[in-house]
C-alpha cells in the first residue's frame, strides 16, 4: 500500500491504497468496509469469500471499495488480496475498536477494525460512506453491566454515513435507539418506517426518517454535511425478504445463545463473536447465509449512495465555479 502525496501529513499511521487515493482525489465514489467481519465475524473460508464478494458488489455499483484494517502496525484504507487472506485465516489477528488503536500500532499488530475504528479511519482518509452488517449497541442487561458499544459514541462524534441492517439482534434494540437519539444521530430507514433487527426485517421500533432511494438519502447526507453537524448518519437497510429469518424463531435462538454465553463466562469484546457463532450453530448455518446476504445488500446500497453523493458534490463545485446559487433548491 502506498500513501499518495495528498494524504501526506494527514495521519502519521495511515496508508491509503493507490486506487482509493486516486478515486478520492478525483471526487469519485468510495465505500469504506470494516474488517472484523473478516477476522472475527465468520469462519474461514466463508469470511474471505464474503470479503472478496462484497468488494466486487461495490465495484459493480460504480464505487471503489476501501476495506479498512490494521496491518503490522499501519492503518490501511484499501487492502490487497494478500492482506484480506491474512485477516481471514485463523491466527494472531486482534479485534480493534478506537480505544485499541494506539496500543496495537505501538506493538506492530494486525487487527480487524470494528465499526467504531473503521469510522475513525474512514473519516481520517476522507471517506464519507461506510457499509457494514450491523452496528454494535446497548447489550442486554446493560443496566447492570454498562456494556454499551463504542460504535454508538463514534456515530455521535464522527461524520460518516453508515449503511447497516440495523443493530445486531443480540442487543437491546430499544435502548440502542434511545442512545442514538441522545447523541443526535439521525436514523434513516430505507423503504421502511421500522428499525430492522439484523437477521429480521422488523423489530416493532420506529425510525425517525424514511427514504425510498439512494438519491433521496444523498440529499439528506449532503444537508447533514453542509450543516456542519458532527454526527454520522445511520442508514437502516433491511435484509432482503428472501434471506430474512422469522423474528419469533431468531429471538428464541438468541435467548438460548445468551444463556449459553453466560454459562460459559463469555464477557467483553468476546461476547458478539461468540453469540454470532452460537446462533449460526443453532440455526444450522442459516444465520450465516443471512449475514452474507445482508452485507452484500448493504454494500450495494452504500455504493449507490456514494455515487449519488459524489454527483451532488461535483454539481456544487460546478455551480460555484459558474456563479450559481446551488443552495437555493436542495431537492434538485
Amino acid at each position: 500500500m502506498t500513501s499518495f502525496s495528498e494524504f501526506a501529513g494527514r495521519h502519521p499511521f495511515l496508508d491509503v491504497g493507490d486506487e482509493v487515493a486516486a478515486a478520492l482525489s478525483q471526487g469519485k465514489a468510495v465505500v469504506a468496509l470494516e474488517s472484523t467481519i473478516i477476522s472475527h465475524g465468520m469462519p474461514y473460508p466463508q469470511n474471505l469469500a464474503t470479503a472478496r464478494a462484497v468488494e466486487q458488489v461495490v465495484r459493480e455499483h460504480g464505487a471503489v471499495p476501501a476495506t479498512i484494517a490494521l496491518i503490522r502496525g499501519r492503518l490501511r484504507a484499501g487492502l490487497d488480496d494478500a492482506a484480506l487472506e491474512n485477516l481471514a485465516r485463523p491466527g494472531d489477528v486482534a479485534k480493534a475498536s478506537r480505544r485499541d488503536l494506539a496500543a496495537l500500532i505501538a506493538t506492530g499488530a494486525t487487527a480487524g477494525t470494528t465499526v467504531a475504528a473503521t469510522m475513525y479511519v474512514a473519516a481520517q482518509a476522507g471517506i464519507g460512506v461506510f457499509a457494514t452488517g450491523g452496528i454494535g449497541g446497548v447489550h442486554r442487561g446493560a443496566d447492570q453491566t454498562f456494556d454499551i458499544s463504542a460504535d454508538l459514541i463514534e456515530l455521535g462524534s464522527t461524520p460518516v454515513t453508515v449503511v447497516c441492517a440495523g443493530a445486531k439482534s443480540i442487543l437491546d434494540l430499544p435502548k440502542t435507539l434511545e442512545v442514538l437519539e441522545t447523541y443526535g444521530v439521525p436514523v434513516v430507514g430505507v423503504g421502511t418506517h421500522e428499525f430492522p433487527a439484523f437477521f429480521s426485517r422488523t423489530s416493532g421500533l420506529p425510525v425517525a426518517h424514511r427514504v425510498e432511494t439512494a438519491a433521496d438519502l444523498a440529499r439528506l447526507v449532503d444537508a447533514q454535511r453542509r450543516l456542519g453537524l458532527a454526527q454520522g448518519v445511520l442508514v437502516a437497510n433491511p435484509i432482503p425478504q428472501a434471506d430474512a429469518l422469522a423474528p419469533d424463531e431468531i429471538d428464541g435462538i438468541i435467548e438460548q445463545a445468551l444463556t449459553d454465553a453466560d454459562g460459559q463466562g463469555v464477557t467483553g469484546k468476546d461476547v458478539t463473536p461468540y453469540l454470532l457463532a452460537r446462533v449460526s450453530e443453532l440455526t444450522g448455518g442459516r444465520s450465516l447465509t443471512a449475514n452474507v446476504a445482508l452485507i452484500r445488500n448493504n454494500a450495494a446500497f452504500a455504493a449507490d449512495l456514494a455515487v449519488e453523493v459524489a454527483g451532488l458534490s461535483a454539481a456544487q463545485v460546478r455551480g460555484v465555479a459558474e456563479g450559481l446559487d446551488v443552495d437555493r433548491d436542495p431537492g434538485r
